[in-house]
């Protein structure tokens, strides 16, 4: 089965008031490009995150947000240095008399000199990170169910796809025996008016038209071309299907539509060789967007 690399999973989790919620958003890109969008309190756990994405989510570019809700907003008091206060009031007390100016503003002042305020930095509990992890987990858990849900529309598409190729090697397969009567009624009458009728060495048109023929053959091409088929719906099948071995199989089917394009010399195989190459470019087009 393969997977879409568009993504998309959000989860909240809520405990003791406070509402986590994880989002996860990808498009398709040929490497993981992470942008992670955190909470300060959750800073430390960025390296963490970065490296699960990268084994779960392994390609795409993936845009993951954290966001923390409380119901009530608890402010965390500042402390003040009480000793390093006075000793700065103090000061500036002293400077103030000797100079003359009024001293009205001067605790202000004080408040506003280096280390005197102090605010605790905001940390998170390990039961919070655990809550947010929670959430994480179940949004990654959504998020893989849609790639898989997208996977599986894309699966039936190239399969859709495929199918037509197939069906229009069948056709080849039907008009191919018609050409050597029109290959010989075609040349035998450019001899006819190049040369004269009279003039035409049986034995030795047959043998050249045996050999023009030959070089027109599309036994191996019809082989490989049903073979690699096969092969890419097979792939489909298995746990190891990704999108850069489709997309190496999708190249191989092309190679061999264009022989068969190149060897047809007859007007209704050139469309059916188009229509094959029509399907395959749109299979392309989706392989862009396979993990």
């Amino acid at each position: 089965m393969i997977k879409s690399m568009t993504g998309y999973g959000i989860a909240s989790v809520d405990s003791d008031g406070t509402k986590y919620t994880v989002e996860i958003k990808s498009l398709n890109s040929k490497f993981l490009e992470l942008s992670l969008r955190l909470p300060k309190t959750f800073a430390e756990k960025e390296f963490q995150l970065r490296n699960d994405c990268s084994k779960q989510i392994e390609r795409g570019k993936v845009n993951l947000s954290i966001n923390v809700e409380k119901a009530s907003t608890k402010v965390n008091a500042a402390g003040i240095d009480k000793e390093l206060l006075k000793h700065y009031f103090e000061q500036l007390k002293a400077v103030s008399v000797d100079l003359n100016e009024p001293t009205s503003n001067l605790l202000q002042l004080a408040l506003g000199l280096p280390e005197v305020v102090k605010y605790e930095e905001e940390t998170a509990s390990e039961e919070e990170w655990k809550m947010a992890e929670k959430a994480y987990q179940q949004a990654l858990a959504a998020f893989q169910q849609f790639r898989s849900d997208e996977g599986n529309v894309l699966e039936q598409d190239v399969k859709y796809r495929i199918g037509i190729i197939l069906k229009n090697l069948e056709l080849v397969e039907i008009e191919e025996p018609k050409r050597v009567p029109l290959i010989r009624e075609r040349l035998n009458q450019f001899l006819s008016e190049a040369v004269g009728k009279e003039n035409i060495d049986q034995n030795r048109f047959e043998q050249e038209l045996i050999y023009f023929i030959d070089k027109l053959d599309i036994t191996e091409e019809k082989i490989r071309l049903r073979t690699h088929c096969d092969y890419f719906i097979e792939t489909l099948k298995n746990a190891d299907a990704n999108g850069k071995k489709l997309s190496f199989i999708s190249q191989e089917i092309g190679r061999e539509v264009n022989t068969l394009g190149s060897k047809a010399n007859d007007a209704n195989m050139q469309k059916l060789v188009v229509g094959m190459k029509e399907e395959l470019e749109k299979i392309k087009e989706q392989l862009l967007n396979v993990l």
